[in-house]
């Protein structure tokens, strides 16, 4: 297309270039920000396994032991209590 044309239909030039950059835009997303959120999503679902896992551990000592997890808890807010003042 000569410079004439392309004056002449400047539209069809945009359009080009619209589609080339939403070209690269598709490209950028699926190499870099998928495989990242990807990546983060992994790393989330690892960590709440985790949390999951110490809360279960956690709620086990308390069914066992329920006396003594009213004194701790009680202890911790007395001392929470006592440093707030």
């Amino acid at each position: 297309m000569s410079d004439a044309d392309k004056a002449a239909h400047p539209s069809e030039d945009t359009r080009e270039q619209i589609a080339r950059l939403r070209a690269q835009v598709d490209a950028l997303m699926r190499d870099r920000v998928e495989p990242a959120v990807s990546h983060m999503a992994e790393r989330a679902e690892h960590a709440m396994g985790a949390v999951r896992g110490q809360a279960d551990t956690v709620s086990a000592q308390i069914r066992a032991q329920p006396f003594i997890s009213v004194l701790v808890a009680a202890a911790v807010g007395f001392v929470i209590g006592r440093t707030l003042r």
